[in-house]
């Protein structure tokens, strides 16, 4: 069976019953396109190959200095690639079981602090053309958490302002609803009745909510370097990006006292693994709690007064 024809078909697959993001299909075809030319250099095809020469591939990916995360990217790559030629009948089993993935180090994502928000907001121009629609953005993106191609394809009969709520479409076009609060509500509807009003969408772009001054649904590549440029005008050092919004929404939440499995759900993750990379600053608040007001920590801090 040629690499090319398997290929094919789990894209195929992952496009039409999985429902993915293109740019998750990018990285999946990335990933195998990788691996195919490396089994044909090896003389090896994908219904052939065995555990170990699986093993020495992803060794290989280790040896030429790729992060741990572009390496676990590809054994998840290879596995799923293998379960679906599995479901197939083009393989008796996954010879990706044999190799256990390193446990990658949880790392907690750059965020913002809410002070290091309002200087981005503040160092917005509201009085140029592009100015409240740039201040619904950042208001929306931190006050929704909000992924950017989810904010890019937000579309205009998904908001709904007297309930307070978004339809956002996910990952695999799972949709959720996610509330806005007064604050990115009002910037939002100020941007569409003020600004928006006057320009004309270009044909596929009527109903999306952020457009550029052609008329068409913003790139991802747009907001993330408006961002970039708000982040050096308001004298921030951090390497930021949409993203960085997103992480700033969960962790204010999670030091705030909300529930993990809630900001699970807001921020539309599957796995509540995927979220618990916030779960330490849970306990960071909870022992601030215990340090605050249990009665031992108050008396310890009232012997120290007196002395």
């Amino acid at each position: 069976m040629q690499w090319s024809s398997t290929v094919k078909g789990f894209m195929q697959y992952l496009r039409l019953e999985k429902g993915l993001s293109a740019n998750t299909l990018l990285a999946y075809a990335s990933d195998l396109q990788f691996a195919a030319q490396w089994g044909r250099d090896k003389g090896w095809s994908p219904t052939t190959a065995t555990d170990a020469d699986l093993r020495t591939l992803v060794q290989q990916v280790a040896i030429s200095g790729r992060s741990e995360r572009t390496q676990s990217r590809l054994r998840s790559t290879l596995r799923s690639f293998y379960q679906y030629l599995a479901l197939e009948g083009l393989v008796t089993s996954n010879p990706m079981d044999a190799l256990r993935a390193p446990r990658l180090p949880q790392k907690l994502p750059v965020y913002l602090t809410t002070e290091e928000v309002d200087a981005m907001v503040s160092s917005i121009d509201r009085s140029l053309e592009t100015g409240e629609r740039n201040f619904s953005i950042v208001e929306t993106l931190f006050g929704c958490g909000l992924r950017v191609s989810e904010l890019v394809e937000l579309r205009l009969r998904d908001v709904y302002f007297k309930e307070e709520l978004v339809r956002v479409i996910g990952k695999g076009n799972k949709e959720r609803l996610v509330p806005i609060n007064d604050v990115a509500a009002r910037a939002m509807k100020r941007y569409i009745e003020q600004v928006r009003i006057h320009q004309s969408p270009v044909k596929g772009s009527e109903d999306h909510v952020y457009l550029n001054r052609r008329g068409k649904k913003l790139s991802r590549q747009m907001v993330f370097l408006m961002l970039r440029g708000l982040a050096t005008a308001a004298g921030i050092s951090k390497t930021i990006g949409p993203h960085t919004l997103r992480h700033s929404f969960a962790t204010s939440l999670v030091q705030n006292g909300a529930d993990i499995r809630a900001v699970q759900e807001l921020l539309g993750h599957e796995s509540i693994v995927t979220t618990e990379i916030y779960s330490h600053l849970e306990q960071k608040h909870l022992r601030m709690a215990v340090e605050m007001f249990h009665p031992w920590a108050i008396q310890q801090r009232a012997k120290k007064k007196k002395g």
